[in-house]
């Protein structure tokens, strides 16, 4: 789903027939001005979505940006100012806060995790925990706390999950499977990742080769660094599984080539950010 067909459904969930307190209230269209104010530091995500909402909703509101996605804010801080109808401001709001918030919820947690592994190689990718129809731009806000997306979905990586080794019959006979069906479709550019539960499983992918990346899951920080040793740079290694912003230093130290935390779609909080209206000057707009 793309992001204008997202801002098509949320605006008729939210809007429907008419915003029925303005069209009460205002008699005549009148201009007016709000800010968005910033009431928690965090970092910043999801402007080109506001844009593109407050012109869905009235083409002719001009917004004013003093600040970009990924940028750090602080409370107090100004982000953007909007001119224009006031009631194209009022119904576009709570749509705008809505994504605003989230989006910069998730930049700021993602943040927060990249910050703690200053001087490290390793790279924070998130996951295929978002929010259903909302995933392109989750993942885009993961990218302005400056972290890397994994897989968009089950179509652009091979992913072999413990699921999919039980079903198969085993490691060697998934891997077998996998390339045998991207030979057979032409997909032999697709990466090949596969997870691993322990050692031996561990043992039994590096005899057989043939994936890209390997997932050592719920592995303590201690036996990843052993695992990382095993593997010696013959594929890249990903760490997931019971990674936290307390201990994600500990397992970026082991010398892994990536963590992924799905607690940075589904986990985070929103940033607290308020849509204002300026009082004065509020005119009755040229007919």
């Amino acid at each position: 789903m793309t992001t204008d067909e997202i801002i098509e459904q949320a605006l008729q969930e939210d809007i429907g027939t008419g915003d029925l307190t303005c069209l009460a209230i205002f008699k005549e269209p009148k201009a007016g001005k709000a800010r968005l104010l910033v009431k928690e530091k965090g970092i910043l995500a999801g402007l080109p979505v506001a844009e593109k909402i407050f012109h869905r909703v009235d083409p002719g509101l001009e917004i004013e940006l003093f600040k970009k996605d990924g940028d750090p804010i602080v409370e107090n801080d100004i982000v953007f100012e909007v001119r224009g109808n006031i009631v194209s401001i009022l119904a576009s709001e709570r749509l705008v806060l809505n994504f605003m918030q989230r989006l910069s919820g998730i930049a700021t947690m993602t943040h927060q995790v990249v910050k703690q592994l200053k001087g490290l190689s390793v790279k924070i990718l998130d996951t295929r925990k978002t929010t259903p129809n909302l995933r392109e731009l989750e993942k885009y806000a993961v990218r302005m706390g400056g972290g890397e997306n994994h897989r968009m979905g089950l179509y652009d990586m091979v992913m072999i999950k413990d699921n999919h080794v039980d079903m198969a019959g085993g490691i060697t006979k998934a891997i077998e499977a996998v390339h045998e069906y991207l030979s057979k479709t032409g997909k032999n550019d697709i990466k090949v990742e596969i997870e691993v539960r322990n050692f031996e499983e561990l043992i039994q992918v590096l005899g057989f080769g043939k994936v890209d990346r390997i997932m050592l899951d719920n592995f303590t920080p201690e036996d990843l660094a052993d695992a990382v040793k095993l593997v010696k740079g013959r594929f890249e290694t990903e760490a997931s599984g019971g990674i936290t912003l307390s201990n994600v230093r500990k397992y970026g130290e082991t010398g892994v080539d990536f963590i992924s935390i799905g607690a940075l779609t589904h986990n985070y909080k929103s940033l607290d950010l308020s849509l204002k209206v300026v009082k004065k000057p509020i005119w009755p707009i040229e007919k």
